[in-house]
């Protein structure tokens, strides 16, 4: 077999791992998928009576509904970062419980250990959407987009589930324990916080909005917010696509190397 062919037969292997890890050992998942849930429960119907009204423009729907149209988005993008914890967590525990070891003894292309990793949390990523969509659908959320937009919501998250596993792959290869692998990932976190996903960039002090407006996860949480409710993301849009590769290609080369690396020891 070719060098491609006998990497995607591998990739396609650890994928197969790393579901059976999920449904064995579904504490992470569900933990994964629970906390932008109970977030999204919470900002809703909490503090969404007081933050819904101060947001621009107002709709038809009160306070509680706006905020739940506009922080849905923020929240989608809490459980795709949350997906980097697990891919540090797993790509950690596999280097220091000795099955790379195992591995690197056999005919198996060097990175398709972290590729299943990485397709495995990517679609771990893309089922925490759904589900946070269709809990947002059940609490009233009543979206406008149409298949198109529906269509490039989906590719979007895909993308960014994608390039914030292969961060997450990184820092777990990074990481010289899984407890540090569990927490280098928040960071990611963190800038969705510092985005438009709780609060318009715009109400934020002078000195921190032009990092809100710019940094990555605003523009993927601007471009989904805009899809979903019929509006042209614009420029934003080709911003949040930059953003993705960037991501994606720079924690790809980053962990390739540093397993690679590791590997030859």
């Amino acid at each position: 077999m070719s060098t491609i062919t006998t990497t995607v037969a591998d990739s396609t292997t650890m994928l197969r791992r790393n579901l059976l890890h999920m449904v064995r050992y579904p504490g992470l998942t569900g933990f994964v998928i629970g906390i932008p849930v109970i977030l999204l429960l919470l900002f809703v119907y909490v503090f969404g009576g007081t933050l819904g009204a101060g947001l621009p423009g107002g709709g038809p729907g009160g306070a509680v509904q706006n905020y739940l149209a506009y922080v849905l988005p923020g929240i989608l993008f809490i459980g795709i970062a949350g997906i980097a914890n697990g891919a540090s967590i797993g790509v950690a525990m596999d280097m220091t419980e000795g099955i790379v070891a195992r591995f690197r003894s056999m005919a198996i292309s060097r990175t398709a250990v972290l590729t299943g990793h990485v397709l495995g949390n990517t679609i771990q990523g893309v089922l925490v959407s759904a589900i946070l969509v269709g809990v947002g659908l059940l609490m009233g959320l009543r979206p406008t987009a149409g298949p198109l937009e529906w269509l490039g919501i989906a590719g979007l998250v895909t993308l960014v589930s994608f390039a914030v596993s292969w961060l997450g792959v990184a820092l777990g290869v990074t990481a010289k324990s899984v407890e540090t692998a569990s927490n280098t990932p928040m960071i990611l976190l963190l800038l969705v916080f510092l985005g438009s996903g709780f609060v318009p960039a715009a109400s934020m002090p002078g000195w921190l909005q032009g990092f809100a407006q710019y940094q990555p996860f605003t523009t993927f949480i601007e471009t989904v917010r805009a899809l979903m409710f019929g509006a042209d993301p614009g420029a934003t849009a080709w911003l949040a696509l930059g953003w993705a590769v960037l991501l994606g290609a720079v924690g790809y080369v980053w962990a390739r190397a540093l397993y690679v690396k590791k590997s030859v020891r």
